[in-house]
């Protein structure tokens, strides 16, 4: 729990970084640009898939539209930043290990678009799967009012403490068969403390950002101690 909370504080303190801050932008923008294109998509599609079955006037689908497009934002966010981090993961860890692990960062193997691309739609598999499979469980839990949203955030935290913390250690392990330095515990500590930060508005744009500079630095100090 102390790695995963001092790699946070870390991450928070290189905000101001002009490589973080422009991952931020970046990542803010596509992952904006994808929502706003999906609302429009929902918006237009509405009066051919419902045109035969209710008389609404126009703007009545635009509200329709509008709200299951911020609904789905709002449950879908996390999937879809991770994603589009993905492909700035590189920026990321670079950013982090030239400023704190110089002796690293000269040793960091950049991904290709096409293992960037395949991590991020395993990660998206793995989302949509772990959080079908727990939807029963959260249904049986429906009338304990807080029991569906402890389902859902343990789910969150182990996924976000793997993917995160891969976004470091996939850009230096020797071969595909190396595991993580980190440990469960670790992730999920991790994980769980960005899924957290992910639910306070604002904040959770910056939350993927900063949990993928507080995974490099878990990394790091962890293929440290592991060398001594």
């Amino acid at each position: 729990m102390h790695l995963a909370i001092s790699s946070i504080i870390r991450a928070f303190g290189q905000l101001a970084d002009p490589a973080i801050l422009r991952v931020l932008a970046k990542s803010f923008a596509i992952t904006l640009g994808v929502f706003v294109a999906f609302a429009w998509a929902i918006v237009q599609s509405l009066p051919w898939l419902l045109g035969e079955y209710l008389d609404l006037e126009g703007d009545a689908y635009i509200v329709i539209g509008t709200l299951i497009a911020v609904l789905s934002a709002w449950f879908l966010f996390r999937v879809v930043a991770l994603a589009v981090l993905q492909f700035f993961a590189d920026e990321v860890v670079t950013a982090v290990e030239a400023r704190h692990y110089p002796d690293a960062a000269n040793r960091t193997r950049k991904l290709p678009f096409r293992e960037d691309l395949g991590n991020s739609l395993r990660g998206i598999g793995r989302t949509l799967g772990f959080n079908a499979l727990a939807l029963p469980l959260a249904i049986v839990l429906f009338f304990t009012a807080i029991g569906p949203a402890i389902v859902f955030l343990l789910v969150n935290a182990v996924l976000l403490g793997r993917e995160l913390t891969d976004m470091g250690w996939l850009r230096h392990r020797a071969s595909p068969q190396d595991s993580t330095p980190v440990g469960p515990f670790e992730r999920l500590a991790l994980g769980g403390a960005v899924a957290g930060l992910m639910l306070i508005p604002f904040v959770n744009i910056l939350a993927p950002v900063i949990g993928a500079a507080a995974g490099t630095h878990m990394v790091q100090k962890k293929m440290k101690n592991n060398h001594d």
